[in-house]
């Protein structure tokens, strides 16, 4: 299947993603023993970008991810500010061969 990039952005409210982050992990566990999460993991804060995270999938298309992550606790509790799904095509890599 197609594998697509997402990213996330989260608003600046550590206490409540705290609170719901065991669920929302366990949520792409589940997706990951299933097959269709590859990776996923947080993309700390910068000077000019708040937190986030990014999330290879591995889906039909890019609505099917989208279906997929509405899911996603953190998404249910309204704690994704924004999210981008973007078809990847790996070139090198243990992820080349399924592009």
């Amino acid at each position: 299947m197609p594998i697509h990039a997402v990213t996330y952005a989260y608003p600046d409210r550590p206490a409540e993603l705290d609170a719901v982050r065991a669920e929302h992990r366990a949520f792409l566990r589940d997706l990951h023993t299933n097959g269709s999460l590859l990776a996923s993991g947080p993309l700390p804060a910068t000077e000019t970008a708040g937190p986030g995270a990014l999330i290879v999938v591995d889906a039909p298309s890019a609505a099917s991810v989208e279906e997929i992550l509405d899911q996603d606790p953190f998404a249910r509790a309204g704690l994704i500010t924004e999210r981008t799904v973007r078809p990847w095509s790996p070139v090198i890599g243990d992820w080349a061969d399924r592009a």
